[in-house]
């Protein structure tokens, strides 16, 4: 017995929220460079002296901000125990005209790592 629905697709997406902090850090010297489908990285900070489950959103050496507070826990566990392979973070909003802490979103996902086997 099959335990998928013929036809349905989990989403790999974990979360999708606006990048906190942006105004403050270095994002507006790569703003140009940022478009959906960007590539970032996401870096734990458990030494963050106001919140130990801090994880950063950079692009190259740049710092552009944070997860928000209020959703950074699952994430945070996954980089500090060593499962940062397993996920992609991408720019998946970009808005130049909204307030600077609402013009850009950041997608996590998982990596799909399942086979696909190729018609012939």
């Amino acid at each position: 017995m099959s335990t998928m629905t013929s036809g349905y697709e989990r989403s790999r997406n974990i979360l999708d929220c606006y990048i906190a902090g942006f105004t403050y850090y270095d994002g507006i010297s790569v703003f140009d460079d940022l478009s959906i489908g960007t590539s970032v990285a996401l870096r734990a900070e458990p030494d963050n002296p106001y919140d130990p489950n801090a994880v950063a959103v950079f692009y190259g050496n740049s710092k552009l901000g944070y997860i928000p507070r209020n959703t950074n826990k699952l994430i945070s566990d996954l980089l500090y125990f060593g499962y940062g392979e397993i996920m992609e973070a991408l720019i998946s909003t970009r808005d130049i005209y909204a307030q600077p802490e609402k013009q850009f979103r950041v997608v996590i996902r998982l990596i799909d790592k399942r086979l696909r086997v190729q018609p012939f």
